[in-house]
């Protein structure tokens, strides 16, 4: 079967059982009956913003929620779905639903929803000031539903630094796995690529696992067999339903504080609907009642700044009044760099997004895509990590990286046969990045990116460990079995290396010992894995309970807490950190009576 582009490169008989799926549920769901059910039935707690009464809001009636949960992404919904088992809880999202949204639902469409710039789009592009493009997610579910679905845990030594509880770790870890986490069938391309790695000297073969050990590794997928994408929001199923409600389409403005006190007191949040019109939420006034954020690491210190809490110098600038004056809001912030080689095959391969990982002590994690850039249409889209694109742009000065210098180098391909993109990436990423960058307020607009900075290589040792892996990865192209694989022998290789090159598409030069060069290939050609991380850290602007320093009722949890990408993805330990925080909150807040 040709490989999609767009939805119109879809067989028609595909195109026919996609519409016939997503006209049931997207999600999986069968009653005992057999049945699939549709996802408003199954969630019937989930409703549109606009639908939000604040008349009969406020904090003196019984409508005022213990918690309310900023963003409904990869934690803040196991989260929800904890807290809603003893307490009400009102769980806000900026973005729509996952389920029948083909771009998301299905692995085939990877591509095209983050290729998909418009408003309603489950991913949000922004470019940093490095230069790099990126997308946040803007849906409920978060990240799971617009990344490559790779599922693994994090090592224990990342565990105790994080001063997790390990015992209730390993058990938040299952309760996620059992509901929407998968052992996948593994593709030819990254069956070369395991062996590859193994042939190399990326050893042990550590066979399926989620565990995060040295060696050569099959990990979990948030893909079923079918290819169909299971995310953070579909464990919402285990919440209880009279407890808790979702608004999409409920981009919060600001949280709202009782400043009449010796320290700000969080009271409730100020959100707008799908038609613009604006509503509060109101916090209850029992005792342990709470504010979380959980919108990310961009989008938390985002929050934060917005409502008051940063840096006064900034906030003054944007006549933002201040409730704390905290300078490590938005500070310390690191994304993982990633760089590329794309090889190319001489014939079509199957779609693959991460399955394998070579889990290295060179400080790099080796993994790999296929078959996502081999349509006319592809190479001259913007399609992140599974892009002809790689590292786009290299010989433009990022700050020059204009939406017009894309579009000129979007022309200038055109010219380029299509053949050439037919192949699969290896992708290189640095486990613990030295570098450091910040974000930064634009406007007082909760719509608008804040400018957001990575400063990728600013730090000597990353560009050293870049250079290490880059190695790596030429070793794994030249290697037998993706020689046997690609069927180029090495003259071929380098000359559809050489071409490439010269049309300005970001693919690996042939072979080089010469370092300099390989310093100027992972500066030129770094992007992004969407692994990005910190400014909210503990010990600056959280205590270790995640509860916000200077304030009282309000906590950050998700990713923009963690010093360190945890694992070699993610997603895992954010989903896990979700659920083991709601249990964790319970216990403190019930004793043995929570039942979790």
């Amino acid at each position: 079967m040709a490989v999609v582009g767009g939805a119109a490169a879809l067989p028609l008989i595909f195109k026919l059982l996609l519409s016939l799926l997503l006209c049931f549920n997207s999600s999986p769901s069968l009653t005992q009956a057999g049945k699939w059910v549709p996802w408003e039935d199954r969630y019937p707690f989930i409703r549109e913003a606009s639908s939000f009464s604040s008349s009969s809001n406020n904090a003196n009636n019984n409508k005022a929620y213990d918690y309310i949960i900023v963003g409904g992404g990869t934690a803040g919904c196991p989260l929800a779905a904890t807290l809603s088992q003893k307490f009400s809880v009102l769980l806000l999202e900026r973005g729509g639903v996952p389920f029948a949204n083909a771009n998301v639902s299905f692995m085939q469409n990877f591509h095209i929803a983050l290729a998909d710039t418009s408003p309603s789009s489950a991913s949000q592009y922004f470019v940093s000031t490095d230069g790099v493009f990126n997308s946040r997610a803007r849906v409920l579910g978060g990240g799971t539903c617009i990344n490559a679905g790779f599922y693994t845990r994090a090592g224990p030594s990342y565990i105790k630094k994080a001063g997790w509880d390990s015992k209730l770790v390993n058990e938040s870890y299952p309760w996620i796995e059992k509901q929407i986490v998968h052992r996948p069938n593994l593709a030819p391309w990254q069956r070369a690529v395991r062996d590859s790695l193994l042939e190399i000297g990326i050893s042990p073969f550590n066979g399926f696992t989620y565990d995060h050990i040295y060696g050569t590794k099959v990990g979990g997928t948030i893909f079923d067999r079918f290819g169909r994408r299971h995310t953070a929001a579909e464990l919402l199923a285990s919440a209880n339903p009279k407890k808790l409600d979702v608004l999409v389409h409920a981009t919060v403005q600001k949280i709202d504080f009782d400043t009449s006190g010796k320290k700000p007191r969080a009271v409730g949040v100020i959100f707008k609907d799908e038609n613009g019109n604006q509503h509060k939420a109101f916090l209850s006034k029992r005792k342990g009642s709470e504010i979380i954020v959980s919108s990310g690491a961009i989008g938390s210190p985002h929050i934060l700044m917005l409502s008051g809490i940063g840096p006064k110098a900034e906030l003054e600038k944007l006549n933002i009044p201040v409730v704390l004056d905290n300078k490590f809001v938005g500070q310390g912030m690191s994304d993982n760099p990633l760089n590329t080689i794309f090889v190319p095959t001489n014939r079509h391969v199957e779609q693959s997004l991460i399955q394998t990982v070579g889990i290295t002590k060179a400080g790099v994690y080796i993994e790999a895509s296929s078959g996502f850039g081999q349509s006319g249409d592809s190479i001259r889209c913007n399609h992140g990590v599974a892009s002809a694109e790689i590292g786009q742009l290299s010989t433009i000065p990022p700050k020059q990286r204009t939406f017009e210098a894309i579009e000129a180098y979007r022309r200038s391909k055109k010219n380029i046969p299509h053949e050439l993109f037919r192949g699969g990436f290896i992708l290189e990423k640095i486990a613990t990045p030295l570098s450091r960058g910040n974000i930064s307020l634009v406007t007082t607009n909760a719509d608008d990116n804040p400018s957001i900075t990575f400063n990728y290589f600013s730090h000597p040792r990353d560009l050293k460990r870049c250079v290490d892996g880059i190695r790596i990865v030429e070793k794994i192209a030249k290697s037998k079995h993706f020689t046997n694989y690609t069927q180029c022998d090495k003259e071929t290789l380098d000359k559809l290396l050489n071409m490439s090159v010269q049309a300005n598409v970001n693919l690996i030069p042939k072979h080089t010992n010469n370092t300099q060069s390989l310093e100027q290939f992972c500066k030129d050609t770094v992007i992004t894995i969407w692994h990005y991380h910190g400014g909210c850290h503990v010990g600056k602007v959280i205590a270790p309970d995640y509860r916000v320093l200077g304030v009282h009722r309000l906590r950050v949890i998700d990713g923009s807490t963690f010093e360190e990408s945890p694992g070699t993805n993610p997603q895992a330990t954010v989903m896990m950190m979700g659920r083991y925080m709601g249990v964790k909150i319970l216990r403190e807040r019930l004793g043995r009576t929570a039942g979790l």
